[in-house]
């Protein structure tokens, strides 16, 4: 039987002795709950011999409230637990010297998706930052990452850090919370005292699924449109369609399985994918479909669109599965139907105002320039590719806490 990190802190007072007489707060969102579906903050504040001085949220809030992308959270004050409730996406990014000096130890429990853009990430590197600069501590209580092993896409290149960029990473870089603290504070030097609470029985290899212990733990939303074990599977790719005009889904009940617009033939699409790069698109079932979202981008308009089955082990191979090149090969494929199609959106995207979102969230021009030149073929992506994933798989292997 698998256990998260915040269940081993629960059930083991001998792993909590070192926080006796300390202030302790938690960062948190609404997946952060125990076996039993209680939430981490009810769990710790009901224990005896702990003192929660503080909790933290990341974007979308600790109560996951904000459902549409990119809007801020605000500060509040629980009257249940009596403390104060400090937003790490509202009025600032990275925690202030009146929050850090309302605890000793933080305790961060927020269940990732696997994926570089997934801006919990950079949370962490920034409360980490924080912690080495106000001589604080940090423990990390480890989470599955649901999306398992594999490694996919380019490396963010330096100068394209951002808030969806928090360090040289591919896409999908296959490590949990836990182990990518450990990258963090080598990578970056941090003189920060981080504890990491292991999970004990996570396999990443183990199906059905391959990273999520599916029949053993209920799936809870980490943010609004993350509803399930198959949108974490294809967030690799599907994160890139926030820097494009095509509609991923947001306002429907399958945001970022799925992909469309109105003024696309989803048939050709597909046609067009499976004749260009055949491989790209093993693991997995593509179905055209119709839908109309009813918020975000094409809201009311019917869309013609694709949606990625990954739930059926009879078509799902976890291994053959690249969602990354997928999503490029369908930007592509597009590209090839139409040269003139409006594509890539231009707005201010993670209050960056001078770079292209679809960029910015890959963490270089190289995949936008592929899918623009006419005359790239997918070997000349996948050259790149393979070369960044092959060398994050070496720099990774020391941080690795689950072989």
């Amino acid at each position: 039987m698998i256990q998260f990190g915040i269940d081993r802190l629960l059930a083991d007072s001998a792993l909590r002795r070192p926080l006796a007489g300390k202030r302790v707060a938690l960062l948190a969102h609404p997946a952060s709950v125990t076996r039993d579906l209680t939430h981490s903050l009810d769990a710790l504040a009901a224990l005896p011999d702990l003192h929660v001085s503080a909790a933290f949220g990341p974007q979308h809030g600790l109560r996951g409230d904000k459902q549409d992308n990119m809007v801020e959270s605000s500060d509040f004050f629980d009257p249940v637990h009596d403390i104060p409730v400090f937003s790490l996406y509202g009025e600032v990014r990275r925690p202030t010297a009146p929050m850090m000096d309302r605890f000793d130890v933080l305790l961060v429990d927020l269940q990732d998706l696997g994926c570089r853009i997934y801006t919990f990430i950079t949370t962490l590197r920034y409360v980490l930052e924080a912690a080495a600069h106000h001589k604080k501590a940090v423990w990390v209580l480890d989470r599955p990452n649901p999306a398992g092993r594999p490694v996919e896409g380019t490396l963010l290149q330096p100068g394209w850090e951002s808030f969806v960029g928090a360090g040289p990473l591919p896409m999908r870089h296959g490590l949990t919370m836990g182990e990518l603290a450990r990258w963090f504070i080598a990578t970056l030097k941090l003189d920060v005292e981080c504890e990491v609470i292991s999970m004990q029985g996570w396999d990443p290899h183990a199906g059905p699924g391959y990273g999520w212990p599916v029949g053993e733990r209920s799936w809870v939303n980490p943010s609004p449109n993350a509803p399930n074990l198959s949108m974490a599977r294809a967030y690799a790719g599907t994160v890139m369609l926030e820097g494009t005009t095509l509609s991923e889904g947001r306002g429907t009940t399958r945001p970022l399985e799925l992909f469309g617009a109105p003024d696309i033939d989803a048939r050709q699409v597909i046609a067009h994918m499976q004749a260009f790069a055949p491989r790209w698109v093993e693991g997995c079932r593509l179905r055209d479909c119709w839908f109309e979202p009813t918020f975000h981008k094409h809201a009311g308009k019917l869309c013609n669109g694709v949606q990625i089955h990954v739930e059926d082990p009879s078509h799902y191979d976890h291994a053959a599965f690249r969602p990354w090149r997928l999503q490029a090969l369908a930007f592509k494929a597009i590209r090839h139907l139409n040269r003139d199609y409006l594509l890539w959106r231009d707005f201010p995207y993670e209050y960056e105002h001078d770079r292209l979102a679809i960029d910015l969230i890959n963490g270089s021009e190289i995949l936008r320039e592929w899918v623009d030149d006419a005359t790239a073929r997918p070997g000349d992506l996948d050259a790149l590719a393979l070369a960044d994933e092959r060398a994050w798989c070496e720099a990774r292997r020391p941080f690795l806490l689950y072989p």
